[in-house]
Formats: C-alpha cells, sequence, structure tokens
C-alpha cells in the first residue's frame, strides 16, 4: 500500500503542496544585485525590505520592517507575539554578533502546578502554553545598536498595509484556514482573524486594525510601551483571566541576550549557529559526522549518501534531546558537542549497510516559523528567524493588539532529569535557528531553513548540496530533501524503532529501494520540508546573488 501511495501520488499531486518539477528537479536563475539583497517568505515583505534599504536604511532596518509586514502577512508563521534569533555580519567591524531574544516561562508558574493538575506535557496550545514574547526587544537591540532610520520609518510599510489592508496568498490561506479548529475557540482569536466570520480566501483584502495601532504605539513610543506599557497589561489581565500565570513582572523584566554565535569547519568553510537554547548545533554535528565521508563521490541521489546523512542526524538528535537547554539553567557542553574529536566518536556508530533503531546521546562531563536574510550596500548582513512556534501559536489573542501570542513554553519537557526540564523563569528549548556561512574570515552566505525539526536537517542539506555537489545559490534550495522524523526529542520523547525517513519528489525509484534494504522505514509526506531563503557576497564582482523558496509564496529581489 505505501508503494502504490507512492506512485499514485507522483502522478496526482496535493494541490500547492507537493512539488512535481520534472526529471530530479527544477530551479530558476539566482537574483543577482549591487546595492541590496532581500529574501523573504512574502514578496510584499521583500519589496517592503527593499524600500528601507532605498530610503538608507541598513540591513538590519529592512530586516526589521520585513519581519513586521511578515507579522502582519504570515500570522501562521509568526508575529510580534513570537521570539527572535538573529545573526549579523557587521562590515565595520568585520566580525559577526548573535542576538537572542527569545523570552521565558513564567516565574510564578511552578512545575508542580502542571504536576499536581495530572498533565503529562505542556498543552499545545492555551494560556498554560505561553512564555514571555521576545520579537519587540530584539527589534530594538538589533536597531539601537545596527539601525540606520528611525523605528517609526522602519515599521510604517507595515502599518500602512495593516490599515489599509493586503491581498491574502494562496498558502497563507490554506494555513489560516487550518489554524480555525485548532485555535478558533480562543477569546478574541475570531474577532482578530476572522471579522466576517471566516478567514480570508486566496486573493481577498485583508486588514488589521488592531495590529497597525499596537504598531504605530511601538514605533512611537518605544520598547517600553510593549513591555511595560498598557499593551503589557492587557497581555497580563487576558492571560490570567484564560487560566494563565503570565504577568506584568514577566513582561517588564524581560531582557534580550546578545551571544557570540559558534562554528565549525566543513571543509574549508566555516558554518555558524548560534548555541542553545535553540537547536542550531545540531547542524555543526551532523556536519562533522558527514565530514568523514566522501560525500561528492556518493551522489545527491544515493542511497549511501541519504542513509549517511540519516544517520547522522539520528546521532545528533540524541544529544539535542539530552543537552539543549536554556544555559542560565544547565551548563550545555558546547565546546565537545561541535568538536571533531567528538564527531569521530560518534561516527564510529554509524552501520554503513543498517539503519539503527535507536542511539544513545552520547557522554559528557558536564558541570514551524519565518525566515528572512537581508544585505546593504555597505556589506552588512542579517540572518534572521521569527517565529509563534507551532503555526499562529497558542490561540491566546489579547483584545485589540491583533496578534496571537507563542506556545513556545511547549517546548519544555516535565521529566525529571533533563537539561530542558521546566522550570520558572527559564527559556524553553528552540527550534527557529538563523545560519551564517564565512569563507577565510570574510562572508559568504547568510541563510536559513524554517521549519520545526526540519530546521538543522535542512541548514546540512543546503551546505552539502553547495559545496559537496557544487549547486548555486538557488539550486542549493530547489533540490529535493530528506526528512527525518521520530528521533528523540527535548521533550522527552525517545527513539525506539529507527524513526521515519520523508523523501520529497524528485528521488528516484532505486533511491527507495535502496534505502529499504538498509532498513529504513518511509513514508510519503506533503510539505514538511522547510522553507528556504539564502543571499550570498561575492566579493570578486562586488555583487549580492539572492535565492528563495520554491515551496512557499517566497522572494529574493535586489537593486
Amino acid at each position: 500500500m505505501l508503494f502504490a501511495a507512492w506512485s499514485l501520488l507522483q502522478v496526482y499531486p496535493a494541490k500547492g503542496q507537493d512539488r512535481i518539477t520534472g526529471h530530479n528537479f527544477a530551479t530558476r536563475s539566482e537574483v543577482i544585485a549591487q546595492n541590496g539583497m532581500a529574501a523573504t517568505s512574502h514578496p510584499l515583505a521583500t519589496q517592503a525590505a527593499l524600500d528601507i534599504l532605498k530610503m538608507g536604511g541598513s540591513a538590519v532596518d529592512a530586516a526589521i520592517a520585513a519581519n513586521a509586514v511578515l507579522g502582519l502577512m504570515e500570522p501562521t508563521g509568526c508575529g510580534i507575539g513570537g521570539d527572535l534569533f538573529a545573526i549579523i555580519w557587521d562590515a565595520e567591524s568585520g566580525r559577526l554578533h548573535g542576538l537572542n531574544a527569545s523570552g521565558r516561562s513564567p516565574r510564578n508558574l511552578p512545575r508542580e502546578y502542571f504536576i499536581g493538575n495530572g498533565y503529562d506535557y505542556i498543552p499545545t496550545s492555551g494560556a498554560l502554553s505561553v512564555s514571555v514574547p521576545g520579537t519587540v526587544d530584539g527589534w530594538f537591540e538589533l536597531h539601537e545598536k545596527f539601525g540606520k532610520i528611525d523605528m517609526h520609518s522602519v515599521l510604517m510599510p507595515a502599518i500602512d498595509y495593516a490599515r489599509n489592508g493586503f491581498p491574502v496568498t494562496e498558502l497563507i490561506a490554506y494555513y489560516l484556514e487550518r489554524s480555525v479548529g485548532r485555535l478558533g475557540r480562543y477569546p478574541n482569536f475570531s474577532e482578530t482573524y476572522m471579522p466576517e466570520g471566516r478567514m480570508p480566501a486566496k486573493g481577498e483584502i485583508f486588514n488589521n486594525p488592531w495590529l497597525a495601532n499596537t504598531y504605530e504605539t511601538i514605533a512611537t513610543e518605544g520598547r517600553d510601551a510593549f513591555y511595560k506599557g498598557e499593551i503589557a497589561r492587557t497581555i497580563e489581565k487576558y492571560i490570567l483571566t484564560n487560566g494563565g500565570f503570565l504577568s506584568y513582572e514577566d513582561m517588564a523584566s524581560h531582557t534580550s541576550e546578545w551571544i557570540d554565535p559558534v562554528s565549525s569547519n566543513y571543509r574549508g568553510y566555516d558554518i555558524w549557529q548560534l548555541p542553545p537554547n535553540g537547536q542550531g548545533i545540531a547542524v555543526l554535528q551532523i556536519l562533522n559526522i558527514l565530514e568523514g565521508y566522501d560525500i561528492a563521490s556518493m551522489g545527491l541521489y544515493s542511497p549511501e549518501y541519504i542513509h549517511t546523512f540519516v544517520e547522522a542526524k539520528k546521532l545528533a538528535f540524541e544529544d539535542r534531546a539530552h543537552y539543549y537547554a536554556d544555559p542560565d539553567f544547565s551548563p550545555v557542553p558546547v565546546e565537545r558537542l561541535i568538536s571533531k574529536e567528538y564527531a569521530d566518536e560518534r561516527r564510529s556508530l554509524i552501520n554503513p549497510d543498517r539503519a539503527a533503531r535507536r542511539y544513545d546521546p552520547g557522554m559528557m562531563e558536564v558541570p514551524s516559523t519565518i525566515y528572512l536574510t537581508t544585505a546593504d550596500r555597505h556589506g552588512n548582513m542579517v540572518s534572521l528567524i521569527q517565529s509563534n512556534y507551532r503555526g499562529m501559536g497558542s490561540g491566546m489573542t489579547p483584545p485589540q493588539l491583533g496578534f496571537v501570542i507563542q506556545n513556545r513554553g511547549e517546548g519544555f519537557t516535565l521529566k525529571e532529569g533533563y537539561f530542558n526540564t521546566y522550570e520558572p523563569g527559564k527559556r524553553p528549548f528552540h527550534t527557529i535557528i538563523p545560519g551564517f556561512i564565512t569563507k577565510d574570515g570574510r562572508p559568504w552566505i547568510s541563510f536559513g531553513v524554517m521549519g520545526g525539526a526540519m530546521q538543522p536537517q535542512g541548514h546540512a542539506q543546503i551546505v552539502v548540496n553547495m559545496i559537496d555537489f557544487g549547486m548555486n545559490l538557488q539550486e542549493a534550495g530547489d533540490a529535493p530533501r530528506i526528512q527525518h522524523s521520530g528521533s528523540s526529542e527535548p521533550t522527552g520523547q525517545r527513539m525506539t524503532d529507527g524513526g521515519v525517513v520523508m523523501l520529497e519528489s524528485g528521488f528516484p525509484w532505486e533511491t527507495i529501494r535502496g534505502l529499504i534494504e538498509k532498513g529504513h522505514r518511509l513514508q510519503w509526506a506533503v510539505g514538511p520540508f522547510g522553507g528556504y531563503q539564502a543571499i550570498m557576497w561575492d566579493p570578486v564582482n562586488g555583487v549580492y546573488y539572492g535565492a528563495s523558496e520554491s515551496r512557499k509564496d517566497g522572494q529574493a529581489a535586489g537593486y
């Protein structure tokens, strides 16, 4: 039945989701420009970023402007109720900066509350799943350090679209409709997103005047208007009324953190990620393991490559489940996890002929989302990712503010003995990761692949596609992807049966048969392969290359 379904879906793809692209895969040209570049998951957000660059704004100004527009137009993936992470290449200092703008759990909500009320896990929606939204503070931290024009000008494109409306794209209309069944029961959700009793359809004009007012308040009064003003009071009252614990004090005490990105070298290129509480170092662990193989000689479509990639991913994700967490609460052994010596140890566990049913985490001596990237004419580049977490987040929609609060609390485990066990005032395990690549100490690529646990897998595949398989920036994103699911998770789930390998359309039957012979379980899947954006700097010609995701509504554009 599985193989018959595979053949059937090759002939009759699901509307708007599958990507049958001809023999193997089809691609398009990269975008090339001299003065600036933006790549986002929505064409109107890309254009807003370019408008800001043309006004004299920096890459950071453009990134904030695009993020604000996406929070309006793509609320199924992001918004100011969520968190933010960013990596910035500062041309003046010639170095990378990292920002962790993730929020913390309510300080008045102990783990014992969940246990005493019979919870085995934190709910996926509702007031108990929320944590402090860190995005707005992240915007202002970025702007204060790297902004060139005033915040009101930066947010004006989003404010105008929120007041006057914008046409809803096909993909977002699809995800909006899917959100109704899960979140429509929460107070003010339908009033905000379903003013006519239903979600807007493809091509319909939608506006969000409440979000316009919120953006206007933030633009004119600053970040404290969100964390210490009436907005924070409104959030507190709403959450407490609906059985939650997020308080005004939680909002008022929130801070972002500037951190140093960490890296590992892959065949002469330095791959940069942010350290936990995010999952970015899983990319480095996967690549360190793969570096011990001649990937280029295996070939993109070979069972040997896919098997090796999946087993490397399994190994990295066992450590991800056990060790990745808020470093303020647990001493995450980042240096050892991303070391070449540790990769050698882990690589030795891989059987080249057989898929593993389970791995244990390595031994240590230890005390869902939008992605965008921008670049300006001064050589500054921004890699930024921002999310509500699961689709539209918790469903908690404070009255007349125009946004949903994230459900990042779901990322904790309630089980004892994990680095990521829930505690008050703690940052949860995060899936969203911005990526960056340098070569000989100079910027090369700012990139990201959105999509939950797909993100480290997608990052690693982009790097392999470019460095091992010689693809260009757009081809690297358009090539068919691999996703493995069922690994152990930071929420306490353990892998016991080897999980499932999902292959995107484009892989031949010979590949599928070879993987089955190695003991992998394969499953057809439509759509869970992430969303990619990237910008590459070409120092020889002095130009930027841009690439955007063919699976979503994205656009790369420059001037």
